[in-house]
């Protein structure tokens, strides 16, 4: 197999919560994440030269070594000695790697990334993509990673990939690599809009001062909620701390967040650090009338109707 594609999905948190700075500058946090059914595709291919080619079709994304799909290809080129056995030198990664990787005689990969998810949006776009570099590049090679080996290696790179390595819905706990899987929520419909600004999570969270938030979303009923298949539960202990930083300084979010309700939305949030608001809703007209409604006043550059994205569902369906 000489060419393969990958799906990235991307995530909203239905709770995030800040429990605190750690003195490594690092939060810790609280939060539930659920994958949504909105994709990039990644299609991996070997090439007889060594080395990572990337390319997208967004011209705004960096194709070198800043960008995310090549950091974690360049991980895993690294710590399986890739590039060290088709060169003919000795290994520099596992032992075990060229009993692994019968495929590593032709070291190099092209990546193409075509792009859906919003950038910079609080979904986790970036992140996504690196973890499909992984499970493209184990399969692709045939490195037989497991999703543990995948998950030590892409926490370096980045707090959200461990989860985006799994999927599905989860409980995200420390700086986010302590995953506690959770079943999937009832059927839900999902309205995701994008207003046109870009944030800085680094700026985000720089502004969040944890130790004087008064409220915090109640994680722990949610998770309940979940495990009893309670939309309603769900919905009610929505929660985004974050907000309190980002809502200041960006009012669309809220007048995003307004719309979604008066058009008859469960609930409706912010996801991540932002600027993405997603609104739950029981009903797939009403869905479909709010994202016509936020798109035509112009609160927003990219709106999707979809919903939740569970790899076990969609396995079964």
């Amino acid at each position: 197999m000489d060419c393969i594609s990958r799906k990235a999905y991307a995530k909203i948190n239905l709770g995030l919560d800040v429990l605190r700075r750690r003195p490594d500058g690092y939060h810790e946090v609280k939060m539930v994440m659920q994958t949504v059914n909105i994709w990039d595709l990644l299609t991996f291919k070997k090439t007889e030269e060594p080395g990572i080619f990337l390319k997208t079709d967004k011209e705004e994304l960096p194709v070198g070594k800043d960008n995310l799909i090549y950091k974690a290809a360049a991980a895993i080129f690294e710590e399986y000695g890739l590039e060290a056995q088709a060169s003919g030198a000795q290994a520099s990664g596992r032992q075990a790697a060229e009993a692994k990787s019968p495929g590593c005689h032709k070291p190099g990969v092209e990546i193409a990334l075509k792009k859906q998810i919003p950038i910079a949006a609080g979904m986790a776009g970036g992140s996504t993509d690196a973890a499909a570099v992984f499970h493209g590049l184990n399969e692709l090679f045939g490195l037989g990673m497991s999703l543990q080996d995948m998950q030590r290696i892409g926490v370096r790179l980045g707090a959200d990939i461990p989860y985006c390595l799994m999927g599905g819905t989860a409980l995200a706990e420390g700086i986010g690599e302590r995953l506690t899987a959770l079943p999937p929520p009832p059927d839900c419909h999902l309205v995701i809009a994008k207003p046109d600004i870009d944030v800085s999570t680094k700026f985000v969270y720089e502004n969040l001062h944890a130790d004087t938030l008064k409220e915090h979303p109640d994680i722990d009923g949610m998770t309940q909620a979940i495990r009893g298949g309670s939309l309603a539960g769900i919905t009610g202990r929505m929660g985004n701390v974050l907000e309190t930083v980002t809502v200041r300084a960006y009012p669309v979010i809220d007048q995003i967040k307004k719309k979604m309700l008066e058009r008859g939305a469960e609930n409706a949030l912010m996801s991540g650090s932002g600027p993405t608001v997603f609104g739950l809703f029981a009903d797939k007209e009403r869905a479909a009338g709010a994202a016509k409604e936020i798109e035509g006043a112009g609160l927003a550059g990219q709106v999707f109707v979809t919903g939740f994205y569970n790899p076990e569902k969609a396995a079964g369906a």
